[in-house]
């Protein structure tokens, strides 16, 4: 079984189990006995603790995975999946928005437009990427490329991970509401394929912004909501405190998103979460975007746009 890299609290049983058996391994080697069994009886206890910790999550834990530092983002995702990548700058209006990424690449031979937020790992770049919180320039940038795949008939496909759109009191000034407002609409009507995969964070309007898509999909291991578990705390409990009961109501996990019928599917992700075999994961994520690709490339344009409206219509409908 693969060695897991365990960084949460909740990952303690794991990490017990595995300095157990280093300490076995240690006592045999020392003294020359023969520990077989107890390693046996170790390595099956550790296989099991594990296989139901990773299965068990509470919706604080999934939030605690999307945002592992070693977890992969756009750009690793983009260099693993596609054969090569040009990226493209500006909105045309006021500057380029780093915290949003897009440009041509090619996947398996096929030219796409790849569009996504991007974080960055260490305290500089995150600064440099605002954290993954786009300006209002980033969503127009977003929309002039989705509206240059339009116009050579290429698909589009999305990477969502940000803590929500910047709420500064410039990005306001600047139209934040108007910009990503705009996207959902073009998204809904733009007359290619768009596949749509939250990779990490999915927060509010800042992930909406550019997830709008014929398919939706959802990492296991992730989170998709109108707001983050400690702001929706701070408005109901005037605290933090209580972010933990504030991410099981919100039922922002994979499976309740899935469960109710607001993604079209769940990727899996290794054992552990993405971050403990980021080549795996990205193999998963390619395999799902070729398969669909091809699928969505069949359907005729009209079509696409009336299965995507029709979807989008349907959510939250209640019959009583």
């Amino acid at each position: 079984m693969q060695q897991i890299k365990t960084s949460f609290d909740f990952e303690k049983p794991i990490a017990d189990l595995v300095q157990q058996i280093e300490k076995v391994k240690q006592v045999a080697e020392k003294t020359k006995v023969d520990m077989s069994a107890t390693l046996d009886e170790l390595d099956g206890k550790l296989d099991e603790t594990t296989n139901n910790l990773y299965k068990n999550l509470t919706g604080w834990n999934k939030v605690q995975m999307s945002r592992h530092p070693d977890r992969p983002q756009t750009l690793d995702y983009i260099n693993m999946i596609c054969d090569d990548f040009i990226e493209m700058h500006g909105d045309r209006t006021v500057k380029d928005d780093k915290a949003i990424i897009g440009g041509f690449a090619s996947i398996n031979g096929q030219t796409v437009m790849v569009i996504g937020h991007q974080k960055g790992k260490n305290t500089k770049e995150r600064q440099f990427r605002n954290f993954g919180m786009a300006n209002p320039e980033g969503y127009r940038k977003a929309l002039r490329l989705m509206r240059l795949a339009e116009k050579f008939n290429k698909p589009v496909v999305s990477f969502i991970d940000t803590m929500g759109a910047y709420p500064g009191l410039e990005a306001e000034e600047r139209g934040q509401g108007e910009a990503i407002a705009r996207n959902l609409l073009e998204m809904s009507i733009l007359r290619v394929p768009i596949i749509c995969i939250v990779v990490g964070e999915g927060a509010s309007g800042g992930a909406l912004g550019i997830g709008i898509g014929d398919k939706v999909y959802m990492l296991e291991h992730t989170w998709y909501s109108v707001i983050s578990p400690e702001s929706c705390s701070s408005i109901l409990w005037r605290s933090w405190d209580f972010k933990e009961k504030a991410a099981e109501c919100l039922k922002l996990t994979s499976d309740d998103m899935f469960g109710n019928k607001l993604i079209d599917g769940i990727i899996p992700e290794p054992l552990g979460g993405a971050h403990q075999d980021p080549e795996l994961m990205g193999r998963t994520l390619k395999d799902y975007i070729v398969k669909d690709l091809a699928a969505l490339g069949k359907l005729k344009t009209d079509k696409l746009i009336e299965q995507r409206i029709e979807k989008f219509c349907a959510m939250g409908v209640v019959n009583e």
